[in-house]
């Protein structure tokens, strides 16, 4: 039985679980049907997982990405639940949201490559484990 009180969350864990929601947000732009109504779905299992990591760089680019699907998903909701007859519009406003988050994804990913990430230690104790 060990006696150490803690677990380490390394910095490549917490990059990669920084990463996760903008992978959603590309692949939910690229393969709208049905990957963007899935990702709607499973995104709040990821935010909610994501959010409150241990090492709060990953929540942070948790909640920018968040904040830029759930923004450009609310809009989409009136947009097409009022659009007219013919795939026309859906594609244009498709390309707009396209436009829009695919770029905001890639920075975000940029930046979180970029960013010195390091190890996190939990302490066993203080968490009761």
């Amino acid at each position: 039985m060990s006696k150490d009180k803690s677990n380490i969350v390394t910095a490549e864990s917490a990059k990669s679980s920084a990463k996760i929601f903008n992978y959603g947000n590309i692949a939910s732009v690229l393969i709208p049907f049905p990957i963007f109504i899935l990702w709607f779905g499973v995104s709040m299992v990821f935010y909610a997982m994501f959010r409150h990591h241990p090492n709060p760089r990953v929540g942070y680019y948790t909640q920018i990405a968040a904040y830029q699907y759930y923004t450009l998903a609310g809009f989409l909701v009136p947009a097409f639940t009022f659009a007219p007859k013919g795939m026309t519009y859906w594609l244009v406003v498709w390309g707009i949201y396209v436009v829009i988050l695919l770029p905001l994804a890639i920075m975000q990913l940029i930046k979180i490559n970029r960013e010195k990430w390091e190890d996190v230690t939990i302490d066993k104790a203080k968490n009761g484990n």
